[in-house]
């Protein structure tokens, strides 16, 4: 039989209430008495039943994730800290996939099915600034990314200016002053290859270095394949170049490989560097110096300022918040050498 909320009591030694408080996150529980409600979660393998602590407590102790694909490795690994962290406070997550597309963006922001979850972790990319005032949902909502920064609701972003900057003073720093860039985005400002190029170009723009729109490839999706051919269309202008800037790490990854096609050695002739420290980016060959956007702080930032926002539906202000970043250097950069002790001035 299903293990139930006695037993987990019984074997943490604690009363039903206390574990009840545990798994509906009330704030006032002891770490070491969490602690020991969670272990006997685990050894016992229990599952609440959403129906009827929905009846009990008015909350179905799941939460709603929408991304635009998760076939793109960067919505796929941030579902999975998502999850992470959802679970750790004892919520399930449903996922919606909208494919980037603005209409059915709109149609999961008014779908019924949310009434099966308490809250929603939002992540538009074909709504914009302009739609901020459509941007309403009947559950408690965290906005994710950098579509839209207005409205009222909390909004949980990662600080592209400055990251995209620090990687281009990598990529500086190392000598490289014609630094071409794959998958920007024509005419756009917000959205993150527009606040990402904005930080490129003002990291050139401190050095002193005009910027060159001949060696930006734009490309408006960004697939391994919409990098393999920014890259073939670089190299079919003649123009020259001794680093990349990739607006993603798997446009990164396809601009590397026809890089290397072509007879370029990396980085000894170009050095290379992404965004978003995917998982496979240590795997690659050579491994991709990249940006570590703060995805697992993002997940958990979310997660907390979602369930606050459950828990107080009026309370504060809503917030706006921003991760920690960092540079992570690897071979497609560095080659073999050595990280130095103390990085460059400016890095």
């Amino acid at each position: 039989m299903a293990a139930t909320l006695h037993d987990v009591a019984r074997v943490a030694g604690v009363s039903f209430k206390t574990v009840s408080n545990v798994i509906n996150n009330h704030p006032h529980v002891r770490p070491v008495t969490r602690s020991k409600v969670e272990a006997a979660i685990a050894e016992l393998g229990y599952r609440p039943n959403l129906a009827a602590r929905s009846l009990r407590s008015g909350h179905t102790g799941a939460i709603t994730l929408a991304v635009p694909q998760l076939k793109l490795p960067y919505f796929a690994e941030l579902a999975d800290a998502v999850i992470a962290a959802a679970e750790a406070r004892g919520l399930v997550v449903l996922i919606e996939q909208t494919g980037g597309n603005r209409e059915r963006e709109l149609e999961v922001l008014s779908s019924p099915r949310l009434q099966m979850s308490d809250g929603l972790l939002f992540s538009p990319l074909g709504l914009g600034e302009e739609d901020a005032a459509l941007v309403k949902s009947e559950v408690p909502m965290v906005l994710l990314g950098e579509r839209i920064f207005s409205g009222d609701c909390d909004h949980v972003t990662m600080q592209n200016v400055a990251a995209a900057r620090a990687a281009t003073d990598h990529l500086l720093d190392l000598g490289r002053n014609r630094i071409a860039v794959v998958g920007a985005h024509d005419g756009e400002v917000i959205g993150s290859a527009g606040l990402r190029l904005r930080g490129y170009r003002e990291a050139l723009a401190a050095r002193g270095i005009a910027y060159d729109d001949s060696i930006v490839a734009y490309m408006w999706s960004w697939h391994r394949s919409n990098g393999a051919a920014a890259m073939r269309e670089l190299l079919a202008r003649g123009v020259t170049f001794d680093a990349v800037f990739g607006m993603n790490d798997t446009l990164a990854q396809g601009a590397m490989r026809v890089l290397q096609q072509a007879g370029y050695r990396v980085p000894e002739d170009v050095a290379v560097i992404g965004f978003d420290d995917l998982d496979e980016t240590r795997y690659s060959l050579p491994t991709l110096s990249t940006v570590d956007p703060g995805r697992v702080e993002i997940a958990e930032t979310a997660i907390r300022v979602l369930l606050e926002r459950i828990m107080h539906p009026d309370g504060s202000a809503p917030q706006e918040i921003e991760t920690t970043f960092k540079v992570v250097a690897r071979e497609s950069t560095l080659g073999q050498a050595t990280v130095p002790a103390h990085p460059p001035s400016g890095s």
